[in-house]
């Protein structure tokens, strides 16, 4: 197998930072694409990246180019466009900005490398997600949304943190939305082995979901302008190492779903094992009556939404 070639859409913080990420595990071969007008811009930023890459020990080539030509051929396709989270947005004001985006964007990939995996960033990541994968006429499992690896990461930074413990021993998973209505497990979430129930009062422990839910909204209110991409381009990064390196790694996952968890034409956070192929298998966890009701409530919200903006 040659070196993998990796686009990434967008050349914002989220973009930038990822291709930065890629090229810092010596992923692959990095095209960054954005809009015709940002052409100079996007190539001055990768080319910054391209010449640090020396210096880190990697061997990546890493690119910027406003045409999707420069894409072909690419093994991996994330996606980090559209409007951005401003202070007093939810994520379903974005639906019909980033809907129409989406169709622009997997249409003109998916002509230049139609056997790629697709890696969605974009919120509301769910929507999204499954507008991606009609639009693409790809395999459902390959195309797939990040957001359950965010969030967990975001819980586990938050329960290390109030434990004081390191956060790579912390476990946990998220159903679901991106977003108020998702469900962290905290009934299965541990810190090496011992569960998290057991660790810690059952107040503090929704204190602790309840900051994870508005972990997002609390970057943009201090930000003041933009949204989080540090971490969510670590997540992405994340990722794309278990597709390109078939690392079978396990991660909460946005989905497109035909039957899993009862769900049928939609794409939900639900754990799933990531290598070559995109979604290798999808976990069927049993969730218990009061789980099932949550991920129940935002798989219409989400089907809601669909219908109504799209």
């Amino acid at each position: 197998m040659g070196v993998n070639k990796i686009t990434v859409v967008g050349g914002g913080n989220t973009g930038i930072t990822t291709a930065f990420l890629l090229m810092l595990k010596d992923l692959g071969d990095i095209v960054v694409i954005d809009l015709p007008q940002f052409t100079n811009t996007v190539k001055g930023k990768t080319l910054d990246i391209f010449e640090a890459a020396p210096l880190l020990g990697s061997g990546a080539c890493v690119v910027g180019t406003g045409d999707y030509r420069d894409t072909a051929a690419s093994d991996l396709v994330v996606i980090t466009a559209g409007l951005p989270r401003k202070p007093g947005m939810t994520r379903n004001d974005l639906v019909k900005a980033n809907a129409e985006v989406i169709k622009s964007v997997v249409t003109e990939a998916v002509k230049y490398s139609p056997d790629a995996v697709i890696l969605v960033l974009t919120n509301p990541v769910e929507i999204i997600t499954h507008l991606a994968y009609k639009y693409s006429g790809l395999p459902r499992l390959k195309v797939l949304g990040q957001a359950g690896v965010l969030d967990g990461a975001r819980f586990r930074t938050f329960v290390a943190d109030d434990l004081n413990v390191k956060s790579e021993d912390v476990t946990t998973l998220v159903f679901g939305v991106h977003g108020d209505d998702m469900l962290p497990m905290t009934r299965i979430s541990a810190v090496n082995s011992v569960p998290l129930e057991n660790l810690v009062s059952p107040e503090r422990l929704e204190e602790l979901v309840r900051r994870t839910k508005g972990g997002g909204a609390e970057i943009v209110n201090l930000l003041g302008t933009g949204s989080a991409y540090f971490a969510p381009a670590a997540a992405l990064t994340a990722m794309a190492s278990s597709i390109l390196r078939h690392e079978n790694r396990l991660f909460s996952t946005v989905t497109n779903l035909d039957g899993e968890y009862g769900y049928r034409d939609v794409a939900l956070n639900v754990p799933a094992v990531l290598g070559r192929g995109g979604i290798e298998r999808i976990i069927d966890l049993p969730l218990t009556p009061a789980e099932k009701a949550v991920v129940d409530k935002s798989a219409a919200e989400v089907k809601g939404l669909l219908a109504a903006y799209v």
